[in-house]
């Protein structure tokens, strides 16, 4: 099952249902981006092939739904985007450029939206539209056909090469494949060592953390939705030092969450529950007789946290990103204390 298949809200990380069709459009992104400061040609090799960058790209189309902040944390603006979040109905600017931990990278910055989660697969007309001279389709579950789509528009960089499945690589290796593309491995590597320390110092500064089992899930749809531990919320807690209930990745079959019948809920039964969910759906899940008479809840070992709303905690988690993990990490530790 694709992530377009398993819906909109659990790859964005699950706000109300009410929304999930409500999309963005993007202002034109017109303006060329400020050239990326970094040392080309590079080569990188990716799951379709072999691209190769020939000069600092300057206007740089992002395909992935988190590629646009990976982007902006080497100081390159998108000139179009993918809306991972829905954008509520007639706001502006994008929600999706407004996050605590990205609001100052755009400033004015008003890029285009070339396809909204829950679409089939991008708007190749806006992309072509925008001229790009670089397309990165990084964290995305785009196929061969669209990678070539794609790349007769413009060099276009897919997902990692080991990554068996969509959405599954580890936050680094993403990272560092971006980098790399935009020319600048070398500060790659100094953020995602900065986050790696940051991460084992969380867990250093929290042993107990280490003795218990964890799950992130949301509400979605009526049911429990538990993330893997592949997905990026997973690989979050974990990172901390939780141990997390792999059992969940039997059930999702290769996909980074999965809905569970009211006979396996007790695949969520756990030391210690992390609800990422809008305040609605945090209420429709605390309604749920099963879910309530889970022995973390009676315990109250369950964190609740706010997905678009508020500080929006679950969008920093769900996006996982080097601009977005250092606040998720500090959000996710004071949710336990």
């Amino acid at each position: 099952m694709t992530a377009t298949a398993l819906g909109v809200g659990l790859l964005a990380g699950c706000g109300s249902d009410k929304n999930d069709d409500k999309g963005a459009k993007g202002a034109k992104g017109d303006s060329a981006a400020p050239a990326a400061a970094g040392k080309f040609p590079v080569t990188v090799e990716h799951a379709f092939g072999t691209t190769k960058v020939d000069e600092a790209p300057k206007r740089v189309v992002t395909v992935g739904y988190t590629d646009d902040q990976a982007v902006l944390a080497f100081g390159v603006k998108p000139v179009g985007m993918t809306d991972q979040y829905p954008n509520p109905a007639g706001k502006s600017p994008d929600i999706n450029t407004q996050w605590p931990w990205v609001k100052d990278k755009w400033g004015d910055t008003k890029p285009q939206v070339i396809m909204k989660n829950g679409d089939s697969g991008p708007n190749y007309e806006k992309i072509a539209a925008l001229r790009p001279d670089l397309i990165i389709a990084v964290y995305s579950e785009i196929d061969k056909a669209a990678y070539e789509k794609l790349s007769k528009i413009a060099p276009t960089v897919g997902r990692t090469k080991t990554e068996k499945e969509p959405f599954s690589a580890p936050w680094q290796d993403n990272a560092l494949h971006i980098a790399k593309a935009l020319g600048q491995a070398g500060k790659g590597a100094k953020l995602v060592k900065g986050i790696d320390a940051k991460l084992a110092a969380a867990k250093k500064a929290h042993p107990q953390f280490g003795k218990e089992t964890a799950v992130v899930l949301s509400w979605y749809k009526d049911s429990v939705a538990p993330f893997t531990s592949t997905d990026v919320r997973g690989r979050l807690t974990t990172g901390i030092g939780y141990k997390y209930q792999t059992k969940i990745d039997k059930v999702a079959d290769g996909n980074f969450s999965t809905t569970l019948s009211p006979e396996r809920i007790d695949l969520v039964d756990v030391d210690r529950i992390f609800v990422v969910n809008d305040k609605a759906d945090q209420k429709s899940l605390k309604d749920f007789k099963l879910f309530a008479n889970l022995k973390a809840v009676k315990k109250g070992n369950v964190s609740y946290l706010l997905d678009s709303e508020g500080p929006a905690v679950g969008a920093a988690m769900s996006q996982s990103t080097l601009l977005s993990l250092p606040y998720a990490i500090d959000e996710l530790v004071k949710s336990v204390n």
